[in-house]
């Protein structure tokens, strides 16, 4: 068998693969094999074929052009392995090389098998309630199987005149009627909007109740009455409990504005706490309205009344976190009261009620200074301010600048019209009010409900 060998070890061969095994032992660490390889078939190239770009380099698949036999020279480069390791090497540089194009269909068929081997992504598309639809959502089952959970109207019903919600009133409701329920318009814009605002103020909570304290440095400018409207509007968007308690120490009338079921104050709350077991323990201590809004009495006895401090607020608050999502806090006017203190120390956005004269804007402002001296300035910041329209002195002021200066302390304003339901200072119904004063109360419930935390430990 010839065996040519020159300067640095380098080797020149032509060996049978039976001889391959027994040289394995015997390489170097750095040889060069001289192979002869014979010419591949011509192939003509179709018009169809595009060159491929693998590793970067264009190839034209299965296409070589050569007329004669070719040397190629292979460097193998050998670490330093076992000498049982060797024969594998040389087995592995002594087998013919694959053509361009039996790569290329290895490289295909990867691809491929790639491809299949992703996981589906369930698409679904969520219908707006006017028949329209959102942008595609993808559900991807990479975290394993789906729950009954995913399986929602939204992502499996078609929209279609039988599977579209009925129109809630209006024409577009007669003619749905009219027409055997043939005909299905959906519902108008407005009520479009009213359900909007109604998703807004039913927003989702969890991790505990929320405070929201209603608060003033003046008597007077409608705080009570704001306090009833915000609970109303609450209690009749949202399915859990909301609760409206009256701190003033001053003798609140917040329990005058709906029709008392029960003589009992925060007091008896007080007294009876070690009592109190359940919800329906509680229940008989409060008013409930149409709007099932539950109100708690302040103490009608002056004496009372100032008697109430910081920790009988701090037992009721803990007895109403317990069955209630929501507590609304009517405050007096005695900022510095301990009641206050231990009010805003639970609060987790503030109501600040401002009339419509110079003081009382200038009033509500000094209250945000206060605060923000004492070290509640995120609250001011996540304020919402009500400016009460119906006290004396609205017609003769520029509300738009009072609303310019709160715009630039607070996150929100929402102005409160005048009612005559309101004025009368009496029991409030929430569906007799004018459909403006409505529409003001949702949007100041739908304003404080968006500045709540959404989940938040207990």
């Amino acid at each position: 068998m010839p065996n040519t060998k020159t300067s640095d070890d380098e080797f020149h061969s032509e060996l049978p693969p039976e001889t391959v095994d027994s040289l394995a032992s015997s390489l170097p660490e750095s040889l060069s094999i001289q192979v002869d390889l014979p010419a591949a078939p011509a192939r003509v190239m179709p018009a169809d074929e595009v060159a491929v770009a693998i590793d970067e380099v264009a190839v034209n698949p299965g296409y070589v052009e050569s007329s004669a036999p070719s040397t190629t020279s292979i460097e193998v480069v050998t670490p330093p392995l076992r000498r049982s390791s060797y024969a594998a090497v040389a087995s592995a540089a002594a087998a013919p090389a694959a053509s361009p194009y039996e790569a290329l269909l290895a490289t295909d068929a990867a691809a491929a098998a790639a491809q299949h081997s992703r996981r589906d992504r369930v698409r679904s598309e969520h219908v707006d309630m006017a028949g329209g639809y959102e942008a595609p959502v993808e559900h991807s089952r990479g975290d394993g199987p789906e729950d009954a959970g995913m399986l929602t109207a939204d992502r499996l019903l078609e929209v279609n005149r039988r599977t579209r919600p009925a129109p809630k009133g209006g024409w577009n409701r007669f003619v749905y009627n009219a027409t055997f329920h043939g005909v299905n318009l959906g519902d108008s814009a407005k009520v479009r909007a009213e359900q909007a605002m109604t998703d807004r103020i039913a927003k989702q909570f969890t991790g505990g109740t929320r405070f929201v304290p209603i608060l003033t440095r003046k008597g007077g400018v409608g705080k009570t009455t704001v306090t009833t409207l915000l609970g109303m509007a609450l209690a009749d968007a949202r399915e859990d409990r909301i609760i409206a308690v009256d701190a003033n120490p001053d003798r609140g009338t917040l329990s005058e504005r709906v029709t008392k079921q029960t003589r009992a104050t925060v007091r008896d709350v007080v007294t009876k706490a070690h009592t109190i077991t359940g919800f329906t323990d509680f229940s008989s201590l409060v008013s409930r309205d149409e709007t099932r809004l539950d109100i708690l009495a302040s103490d009608t006895d002056p004496m009372l009344s100032e008697a109430f401090d910081e920790n009988d607020y701090n037992v009721v608050a803990d007895l109403a976190a317990r069955f209630y999502s929501i507590v609304l806090t009517d405050c007096g006017t005695g900022i510095v009261h301990s009641v206050m203190r231990a009010t805003l120390q639970r609060a987790d956005s503030i109501v600040i009620v401002s009339g419509g004269s110079v003081d009382e804007a200038r009033l509500a402002s000094e209250t945000l200074t206060w605060l923000e001296a004492n070290g509640y300035g995120e609250l001011v910041r996540n304020a919402v301010v009500a400016i009460n329209t119906a006290t004396q002195g609205t017609n003769l002021v520029k509300l738009e600048e009072i609303e310019s200066h709160f715009q630039s302390r607070v996150r929100e304003i929402v102005r409160i019209p005048y009612d005559p339901q309101l004025a009368a200072g009496s029991v409030v119904n929430y569906q007799d009010l004018k459909p403006l004063t409505r529409h003001s109360a949702r949007t100041l419930a739908a304003l404080v409900v968006e500045g709540l935390p959404a989940d938040r430990g207990m």
